[in-house]
């Protein structure tokens, strides 16, 4: 079987979504080989096949899946053969509570730290939709959206600390090596890194030098999609 991954993609194919670096991790992780069809904001067509119009999606021979976890999941059982996502059945359960953790209540705090340098990254036939949209979801502008970010970026640090107090002392949440787990707080934070040049981590705390590591991680898959400027 063949996989084709389906991910959002932005000005120079640059790939900033938070789901679809969780399913480009997990790719990694298992080192599975694929083949990338890149979907701009506005070319929702690309997915109709999938029944939904959200990426990430692969399709693996005639299998569809959508959903970074579901994506997991599947990627899990289906090559068991394939270095583990998840360790046991534990630590599935693990990396599923972590990973509705930063979905639920870390993600929704990064928006209004970087959306107005988001939308510089988008290509310029997406843009007026990208602006339209998310004006219309925060209900103002989004410099506005964005406007005394330096005083929220606290709160965004100390939703993190569950994990921070884990990877203190070790590198990865699960122990020496990285797992599925580590990749949902990994991805919101490489959609910022990769969006805006705003530092949201600073550099003396733990976060940051996991998140380094992770970067290096799988052959620098991370560190090879360049960071806003």
């Amino acid at each position: 079987m063949a996989i084709t991954f389906y991910d959002l993609c932005g000005k120079n194919q640059k790939r900033f979504s938070p789901f679809g670096w969780r399913t480009r991790m997990a790719l990694a992780h298992k080192g599975l080989d694929y083949s990338l069809e890149l979907v701009k904001f506005t070319e929702k067509q690309k997915l109709e096949f999938s029944g939904q119009s959200l990426v990430p999606v692969i399709k693996d021979g005639e299998t569809v899946v959508n959903d970074s976890w579901a994506i997991a999941e599947y990627l899990e059982d289906t090559y068991p053969d394939r270095p583990s996502l998840f360790g046991s059945t534990e630590g599935r359960g693990m990396a599923k509570v972590i990973d509705n953790f930063v979905t639920r209540t870390i993600q929704p705090m990064i928006p209004s730290l970087i959306i107005a340098d988001l939308a510089a990254n988008v290509d310029s036939g997406c843009l007026e939709y990208f602006v339209s949209s998310r004006e219309k979801r925060f209900g103002k502008p989004l410099t506005e959206v964005q406007a005394g970010r330096e005083g929220r970026v606290e709160a965004a640090l100390k939703a993190m600390e569950p994990i921070r107090a884990v990877i203190k002392d070790q590198p990865f949440i699960g122990g020496e090596t990285p797992t599925y787990a580590d990749f949902p707080l990994f991805a919101v934070l490489q959609w910022a890194r990769c969006g805006s040049p705003f530092q949201i981590v600073p550099a003396d705390d733990p976060i940051h030098a996991w998140f380094d590591r992770l970067l290096d991680a799988y052959h620098g898959v991370g560190r090879s999609e360049p960071a806003a400027a």
